[in-house]
């Protein structure tokens, strides 16, 4: 029998689940179809009715946060499908983020995500410095060629299993990197907008392309476009491995630096990003100087998608032919509840054929750095996306994430299928690229 927590220390700050919260949750079961973990592997645990029932056993002591209590909170992929279809309206992501910071404070991650978080997490992403010296080292690795030699002779199975695992899921580097900067990149005529860009953390290092797209298409829609100096990555790592305080390090960090270039919107070019950004407000809400300031910053926040749509976008004289479909990031599709924007802007590119995928709302397996953490269920989760695709007929996977940019590359990859993934900035830059030549 497990011994109840008296005097327990885990439930003594401000970073739990509310009873508000928890409660709210009647186990209706509408949640179980819709949780990709529970749709791959058939087990209540690894579903959120069956977390939230051991988020409450821990709340009333009746169960300790024990290593199989973390391990079935560690596979959800807080993708947060099940708030989208939740008739009770449960903010299951708020509470999973405070359950995981539980877990972290007593120092009880599982072993790869504890290792993630020592180097990567706490190390790396919140030191834009150190972030990037690491992206040139592994862009080093990957582009002399030691890593395709190391490979091929097998020497990494020499390695401890876990660092093994982490070097097979190291991100691809770009071969072009995306910084902040002082100049302002001017829109071509009088500007309507002035728009702060969020340059993030990973995706300028693995897709800098796509982040000089965005600009390029923010500019031909009108805006003047600053990426501040100062700014970093957004925490939302952070936030789902449950190191709440290091986020809000920095969330205040981006708060100021973006406040402070008195910008008339805050665009992100990637989903995860843009939903942690808006809800700075609930992150440091018990934060008597920043609470006002992290209220007006995600005021000001959007996606990319989103602020598009709504000038509305220039429609390209161009006409591509093609056939493509697309994939809803989960932080662009249930956290921000963003749809139809994307599709709106396909959609008003001459000569693009959407076909809708089955699912597309459906997790890809990536999620962050689930894929490093759980790579076994990722790549389940990923196999049932790919036949997803595969059965569209489509030669192009358009999105608008990074996590899902790279999941769904590596897949296609992996099976040598002819597909490419793009976000959806790149084919629209594509298409007002293939305007300016026909001019």
């Amino acid at each position: 029998m497990i011994e109840p927590l008296n005097n327990s220390p885990v439930f003594q700050d401000q970073d739990v689940p509310s009873e508000s919260d928890l409660y709210r949750c009647v186990h209706c079961g509408l949640c179980l179809s819709a949780c990709p973990t529970y749709r791959t592997l058939k087990v209540e645990t690894e579903s959120p009715r069956g977390r939230i029932a051991l988020m409450k056993a821990v709340k009333e002591e009746r169960l300790e946060i024990s290593d199989r209590v973390v391990s079935h909170w560690e596979m959800c992929l807080q993708c947060r499908a099940c708030e989208a279809v939740c008739p009770s309206g449960v903010p299951y992501g708020r509470i999973m983020e405070y359950s995981r910071s539980q877990v972290f404070k007593l120092n009880k991650q599982g072993d790869n995500l504890k290792l993630i978080s020592k180097f990567f997490l706490r190390a790396a992403l919140p030191n834009p410095k150190m972030l990037l010296i690491g992206g040139y080292l592994i862009r080093l690795y990957q582009g002399s060629g030691i890593q395709t030699l190391l490979r091929a002779s097998r020497l990494l199975k020499l390695l401890p299993r876990k660092l093994a695992n982490l070097e097979a899921q190291l991100p691809v580097m770009g071969k072009r990197f995306f910084k902040p900067s002082k100049a302002v990149f001017r829109a071509p005529a009088e500007a309507t907008h002035k728009v702060g860009l969020l340059a993030g953390c990973v995706m300028p290092l693995m897709q800098g392309d796509t982040m000089r797209a965005t600009v390029r298409v923010l500019n031909k829609n009108g805006c003047d476009v600053i990426i501040p100096n100062g700014q970093g990555c957004c925490g939302a790592l952070n936030l789902h491995s449950g190191d709440l305080e290091t986020t809000r390090i920095m969330a205040r960090r981006n708060i100021d630096i973006f406040l402070e270039a008195k910008v008339d919107v805050i665009v992100t070019s990637s989903a995860g990003c843009g939903s942690n950004m808006k809800e700075y407000n609930e992150l440091l809400k018990d934060d008597r100087v920043y609470f006002e300031k992290a209220r007006a910053f995600s005021e000001l926040t959007q996606d990319i998608t989103e602020f598009l749509a709504s000038l509305p976008v220039k429609i390209p004289k161009s006409n591509i032919q093609r056939k493509i479909t697309y994939q809803d990031p989960c932080h662009l599709a249930h956290a921000q509840r963003i749809t139809s924007a994307p599709r709106q802007l396909l959609n008003a590119i001459p000569g693009i054929q959407l076909i809708e995928m089955e699912d597309s709302s459906v997790c890809c397996g990536s999620a962050g750095i689930y894929s490093a953490v759980q790579p076994e269920v990722s790549n389940q989760i990923l196999e049932d996306k790919l036949e997803k695709i595969a059965a569209t007929n489509t030669k192009q996977v358009v999105t608008a994430n990074p996590g899902c940019m790279a999941q769904i590359k590596l897949g296609l990859e992996k099976h040598q299928s002819t597909t490419t993934v793009c976000h959806i900035v790149d084919l629209l830059d594509e298409a007002y690229q293939a305007e300016t030549v026909g001019e």
